[in-house]
Formats: C-alpha cells, sequence, structure tokens
C-alpha cells in the first residue's frame, strides 16, 4: 500500500495535536483554526461515525440542521412551485423561482444549491431524477425540500439549514462554517448538529450510537474529539 506524503504545511499543523488523544471540542475547535494554512478561507468539517449499517433502511441516519452561526456559503435557492406558492418564494429571498425551471434543468442548467418544490409539483420534478439524484440536488420531503411551506424553505435555507445523510461507511460528514468564523460561532454549530444527530438516533440502533467524532479543516488533519457527552 502506497503513502500518501503529506506537505509540510500539513505535517506542522498535524504536529499540534497528541496522536490517539481525544479533546474536548473547544480544543479541538482552537487547534483546527489556529493550523488552517490554506490560502483560501477553509470549511470546518465535523466526520462523525455512527454504530449503525446503513444496509438496513431503518437504520439510515439522515436529517437537517440549521446552524445557528450559519454556513459562510451563500446558498442559491430555486423553488419550483406556481401561483401563490411562487409569490411567496420570491417574497422570502428565493433566487429562482417557477415551474420553468424544469425545462431549463433538461437543458443542463444547474447554477442553483438547493431544490425545493411544493408537492404539486414533484410528478415532474421526479423526471429530473437522473440528473438530481448523483448531485444530491433531489428535493425530499425528511430533507423538508419538498413542502408547501415554501417560505420557511428559503428562510432556513438561507440561514444555513444543512442536510447530512449517513454514507455506505456508516459515516456522517457536515460542514458546520468557515476557519475565519469566531470559535464560539463553531462551537455554536458543532453543537447543534451532535445534538440533531443524537435525537436522529434510529430505534433500531443497538449498542454505541456516537462511535468517533472527528473536526477538520478542508486541507489539515483531523482531530479527535471525546465523543463521551454524547453516548447517553
Amino acid at each position: 500500500m502506497t503513502t500518501h506524503a503529506h506537505g509540510k504545511k500539513y505535517r506542522k499543523s498535524a504536529e499540534q495535536r497528541v496522536e490517539g488523544q481525544a479533546y474536548q471540542h473547544k480544543a479541538a475547535l482552537e487547534m483546527v483554526k489556529k493550523g488552517a494554512y490554506a490560502k483560501f478561507d477553509e470549511t470546518v468539517e465535523v466526520a462523525v461515525r455512527l454504530g449503525v449499517d446503513p444496509r438496513h433502511a431503518e437504520q439510515v441516519v439522515r436529517g437537517t440542521v440549521v446552524l445557528p452561526a450559519g454556513t459562510g456559503k451563500t446558498v442559491r435557492v430555486l423553488v419550483i412551485a406556481a401561483g401563490d406558492k411562487a409569490r411567496e418564494a420570491e417574497a422570502a429571498g428565493a433566487d429562482y423561482v417557477g415551474a420553468e425551471y424544469i425545462q431549463k434543468i433538461k437543458d443542463g442548467w444547474l447554477d442553483f444549491d438547493v431544490l425545493v418544490a411544493t408537492p404539486d409539483q414533484m410528478g415532474q420534478v421526479g423526471q429530473l431524477g437522473r440528473v438530481l439524484g448523483p448531485r444530491g440536488l433531489m428535493p425530499n420531503p425528511k430533507a423538508g425540500t419538498v413542502t408547501f411551506d415554501v417560505a420557511r424553505a428559503v428562510r432556513e435555507t438561507k440561514a444555513g439549514k444543512i442536510e447530512f445523510r449517513v454514507d455506505k461507511g456508516g459515516n456522517v460528514h457536515a460542514p458546520i462554517g468557515k476557519v475565519s468564523f469566531p470559535l464560539e460561532s463553531l462551537e455554536t454549530n458543532f453543537s447543534a448538529l451532535m445534538d440533531q444527530l443524537v435525537r436522529s438516533k434510529p430505534s433500531a440502533s443497538k449498542g454505541v450510537y456516537i462511535r468517533n467524532v472527528s473536526i477538520s479543516s478542508t486541507m489539515g488533519p483531523g482531530i479527535t474529539v471525546d465523543a463521551t457527552p454524547y453516548r447517553s
């Protein structure tokens, strides 16, 4: 097996952590902020290993959480709705509104980050599954993106609502902001994510649910977080 040689900056950043030690989340976030070395504002990411088997439908963990301090990203929202619902979406600050965007997407247009659709439009939106599915853009009732309450969906998405979903290996990866965020903002967002993950525990999950937690920046090493507070 070939080992990936890390650059000098990465190694220097990794030197501040003690291998095998788990840190309190505040200390881990401080280390991530201090160790970020890229020339761009790196995203702070959380990786959580869950004690679930995602091959069983009843153990799939997915949901959404509104990060109180936002994501640091401008989110472009497309709402596919008609009549009053389209007007509500516009008033709430949606970037693009209207059923005509279905054809635009078929023609290859994808300049948006989140798609919200009213249930009555899902018959047509469903035809876009091949395009939207692989990109994670398909609206979903569980994610709150298939709804008649379009104004709320737009506001929450703009405010920093993110979606999380367990992958095949039982891990959840989620962004909680940028390294330029104040430490308190990252702490608030981290706690909101972890609380929501704990609340999303499937009843079919047996044994330890939150196995491991680590925090990293886009380019930086992962810092292990003490997961004890999240194990009930």
